[in-house]
């Protein structure tokens, strides 16, 4: 069996536990009052939880797929390690994700503008100055690089595409950890502001160690 193959298991699994008790937990958190909340305590397709789930889960593919990418552009071993972890975490996380998604009833494609969720009004204190994002190349949401920024992470080799995916990857590690915030502050599941907080933690953890890295390269972030 691959690595891939039990990453796949493993957020599969988690999935299911993590939604099971979301679940559970929405029954308890809601009622506050915020109409973000459906009558059987789930969250409604409007709330922040259910936007968080949707543009974070296509948020997380594009992480895992710049992953992927690398990988194969490299033979530098601090890199790919790197790579393997964040595209596994990213993969088991969306799991847990779309499993909260499908556990709610709620659909995985909304017809509302990417991050509108975070322009809501919230009793925790919205972010609604983040809500706005210019769509862009593919790039529908913040720190997601374009389409034209990904064909040229493909044909970078070596040192080249080190550079690139570590500058890349910080930016959308910002984005991630806007929307992250966003959703510890906003949502009212229980289970699914604890993801959140913890992708906020352990995503700027990782852009220290990638401004590290591109030091090392003679490189540094984007601005």
């Amino acid at each position: 069996m691959t690595r891939t193959y039990w990453a796949a298991v493993t957020a599969v699994v988690l999935a299911l536990l993590f939604a099971a008790g979301a679940v559970t937990v929405a029954g308890s958190d809601s009622g506050s009052g915020s109409g973000s909340s459906t009558a059987s305590g789930t969250p409604a397709e409007g709330s922040a939880d259910a936007g968080f789930a949707r543009d974070m889960s296509v948020h997380h593919q594009q992480a895992v797929e710049m992953s992927f990418i690398v990988r194969d552009r490299t033979k530098d071993e601090e890199v790919r390690r790197l790579a393997y972890d964040i595209a596994n975490t990213q993969a088991n996380q969306r799991g847990m994700m779309l499993g909260w998604l499908d556990l709610w009833g709620l659909p995985k494609v909304s017809s509302d503008e990417p991050m509108a969720w975070m322009a809501a009004p919230s009793g925790h204190g919205g972010h609604g100055a983040h809500g706005a994002h210019e769509v862009r190349d593919g790039s529908f949401m913040p720190g997601m690089a374009t389409r034209t920024e990904l064909a040229k992470l493909r044909e970078a080799d070596g040192k080249q595409a080190e550079i690139l995916f570590l500058q890349l990857m910080t930016a959308h590690h910002k984005g991630g950890v806007t929307m992250a915030q966003g959703c510890a502050d906003q949502c009212e599941v229980a289970a699914q502001r604890s993801l959140a907080q913890g992708m906020v933690d352990a995503q700027e953890s990782e852009m220290t160690l990638m401004a590290d890295m591109l030091k090392e390269r003679g490189a540094a972030p984007r601005p």
